[in-house]
């Protein structure tokens, strides 16, 4: 049984892969498996990853029909034999120590859930991302860094799948996974190269930007549903009302199409006010800090004006 498995969805990714895999095969934990997933891809993703498959018998090729990044890294857990799985997409790459830096920390602490730092790199630079260290469940709820990349996970605790078809896979997934955390630990080294694109999902924003609403509602159901809710409800709230006026927001903005954009802005005010209509009262949002100066200043009024604030930052 290897010790971990890295599952990597490949979808037209050419200019990227073989960094990536480059990064992988070269890990300074050998008790590794590399699967790869080809989603469907059109390019020469495929005769790329041939290129390894003939060198590495630690690599897994499995194919499907293009289902998109969540569907590709659900079928990818299906070949997972690791104790713990992690998650790495196809166009960013990774430290050579990384995953044993990270494993040896959770066998040392017993963790079945590791966190490590990274860097965000652009053409011409790169930024390290630092984060902060939460000390029990609820302030990860608030303050995590809600991506699935950085993360080293024990198989077992995991019970959901990413959500299917729809963008913002990483914030139901997590969400939903915190409450079967037992004991999480820390790298805090910047392990990981989190490669900018100008082609990228997350750079292409349309009406599918919407599709955060129906995740954040998959969330709260799911917390609702497993008698959750009111245990980590002000968490919920602040998190909730966090993304739709911070992140979400600042991603609406910048959709070309008028009318998608319009309806998306309304929909947001309208969403955050009808589920959270007192999270102005929020405890979490009372503390100091530039990010809960800015959404208290938010009313019916100021929220037009952040809208056209953000559309020309």
């Amino acid at each position: 049984m290897p010790k971990v498995s890295v599952i990597v969805p490949v979808y037209n990714v050419e200019k990227y892969v073989k960094k990536c895999l480059d990064s992988l095969v070269n890990q300074t934990l050998k008790d590794i498996e590399i699967i790869v997933v080809n989603d469907g891809s059109k390019d020469n993703s495929v005769k790329i990853v041939n290129q390894y498959l003939s060198k590495y018998k630690n690599i897994i090729y499995v194919e499907k029909k293009n289902g998109g990044l969540s569907d590709a890294r659900n079928y990818g857990m299906k070949y997972a034999k690791g104790d713990y799985i992690a998650f790495l997409d196809s166009d960013d790459y990774v430290d050579k120590t990384i995953y044993e830096k990270m494993y040896n920390k959770a066998i040392e602490e017993n963790a079945d859930f590791v966190e490590c730092d990274f860097y965000w790199v652009y053409p011409n630079k790169k930024k390290e991302d630092v984060g902060y260290i939460y000390k029990n469940k609820k302030e990860m709820l608030t303050y995590a860094r809600v991506v699935a990349w950085n993360k080293l996970i024990k198989r077992d605790i995991i019970k959901e799948k990413f959500p299917f078809k729809l963008n913002y896979e990483d914030v139901e997934f997590f969400y939903k996974l915190i409450p079967n955390i037992n004991k999480f630990s820390f790298v805090k080294e910047p392990l990981i190269y989190y490669i900018q694109r100008e082609d990228s999902i997350i750079n292409k924003q349309n009406y599918k930007t919407g599709q955060i609403f129906n995740v954040l509602n998959n969330v709260l159901e799911y917390y609702k549903k497993n008698k959750l809710y009111d245990e980590y409800s002000e968490e919920l709230e602040y998190t909730y009302t966090r993304i739709l006026l911070c992140s979400s927001l600042k991603r609406m903005v910048k959709i070309k199409d008028k009318v998608a954009k319009e309806r998306l802005l309304d929909e947001t005010w309208q969403n955050l006010n009808t589920k959270f209509p007192d999270w102005k009262k929020n405890k979490i949002l009372a503390q100091k800090s530039g990010k809960n100066f800015y959404m208290r200043t938010v009313n019916k009024f100021t929220y037009k004006f952040y809208c056209k604030l953000f559309s020309i930052m």
